[in-house]
């Protein structure tokens, strides 16, 4: 730093070194404001370079791993709308069961409950076409979709489940004469299978929407510590720099005033 004796009054040394310390108080001033008001400790990459580039690849991790955590929320949607369908179904097959073994008392109505039998296998062929999630039918055919889980298209998990032998054709043919002897027992296997294959899913899914929520809390939690102020600090800092600036208009105005001392040589 520049010293001078004050006797040279032509330049102000001692002014300038007042005016260039309170202007750098100030600017430090200014950053310390603007970490307040923002919220962010890192509001430019001049800021910090290293911190900014790292902050902004963990926005990006964070935001992929949100787009997954969608993914996973789709297709336990998906699977739930299968699994209330299915089970509708197999209520209706065992309302089925319960009307053939009726059909088996010689006494009873075969032709009344043919007709029961026949409109609950219509009703289960009305779930099996009319369920579908997002314009995609569900239990007509194989079903299988891949979705992304993870970071990466690497992160996958593949949903998959058959209910195509889920069919209404056992039930809706049947006739008086061949209601009594009318087996349901292979479309109610096919449905408890596809269920279980369904719930399978849905606890895996379960596991990774934890994973994934963990993965997201972790890295925001990083990402904070990079690019987030802490405002207790940073108040801290705009007090301290306060005083300085105090101080430092006080020095440059008495080191302004100071030169005007050599007038008393002029007397």
């Amino acid at each position: 730093m520049a010293q001078s004796n004050g006797s040279r009054i032509n330049t102000n040394i001692q002014a300038l070194n007042a005016y260039n310390a309170l202007n750098d108080v100030n600017k430090k001033v200014g950053v310390h404001q603007l970490r307040l008001a923002s919220g962010k400790r890192i509001n430019s990459v001049g800021d910090d370079a290293s911190g900014f580039t790292i902050g902004k690849q963990l926005e990006a991790r964070a935001r992929v791993y949100g787009a997954a955590l969608n993914n996973v929320g789709d297709a336990k949607s998906l699977l739930s709308t299968a699994e209330g369908a299915l089970q509708a179904v197999r209520d209706l097959i065992i309302s089925a069961q319960e009307k053939i073994a009726g059909a088996n008392n010689p006494s009873a109505d075969k032709t009344a409950i043919t007709n029961d039998v026949v409109q609950l296998g219509s009703e289960i062929g009305d779930i099996i076409s009319n369920t579908n999630f997002n314009g995609t039918s569900l239990l007509s055919a194989a079903f299988s979709q891949t979705y992304q889980v993870g970071y990466s298209s690497s992160e996958s998990v593949t949903v998959a489940f058959d209910a195509s032998g889920v069919t209404a054709s056992t039930l809706t043919g049947l006739t008086s004469a061949t209601v009594a002897a009318a087996s349901v027992a292979t479309i109610a296997t096919n449905a408890e299978t596809a269920l279980q294959k369904i719930g399978s899913l849905l606890q895996r899914l379960d596991v990774k929407e934890t994973n994934i929520n963990s993965a997201v809390t972790n890295i925001e939690a990083s990402k904070s510590r990079i690019m987030d102020a802490d405002v207790a600090m940073e108040q801290v800092a705009v007090t301290k720099l306060n005083i300085l600036q105090q101080m430092g208009i006080a020095q440059l105005s008495q080191a302004n005033a100071s030169p005007q001392q050599y007038l008393q040589l002029f007397k």
